[in-house]
């Protein structure tokens, strides 16, 4: 999906300590370190990328391409290309992905469902443990 390009850079911090009350939109790349009430969702026109890192609490539902959680996502993921599950990730709600990394710790109480475009099945990766 990305390309020769790469993924869409990370232009936009919500920090640790902050706290978003509303609908949040935004264009090629954003990390939450903080707090956000309120539907996440990135540009569909564009490539995008979101990571929520460990501290991070959403609440709401989450969309874009590729999404990267180690934190609490509180409502429904969708990421229409990579969703990676890092070891602190929980997730309270459904999952839609085209392809899923998920390492052993993560945590989603919800449905995981594919989307899919055809019959095939969907890309599934398993993570090493580190040694």
């Amino acid at each position: 999906m990305f390309g020769n390009k790469g993924q869409p850079p990370i232009k936009s911090l919500i920090a640790h300590g902050s706290r978003i009350e509303g609908n949040l939109r935004f264009t090629e790349g954003l990390r939450i370190d903080g707090e956000v009430f309120g539907d996440t969702r990135a540009n569909p026109e564009q490539p995008s990328i979101l990571v929520i890192s460990e501290a991070a609490v959403v609440q709401g539902e989450v969309h874009a391409d590729h999404v990267i959680i180690n934190g609490t996502v509180r409502g429904p993921v969708f990421a229409s290309e990579l969703l990676e599950l890092q070891p602190k990730a929980r997730i309270e709600g459904d999952v839609r992905y085209k392809a899923l990394e998920m390492h052993q710790g993560a945590v989603i109480s919800g449905h995981l469902k594919p989307i899919d475009g055809s019959e095939e099945k969907p890309l599934l990766k398993l993570a090493a443990k580190n040694p």
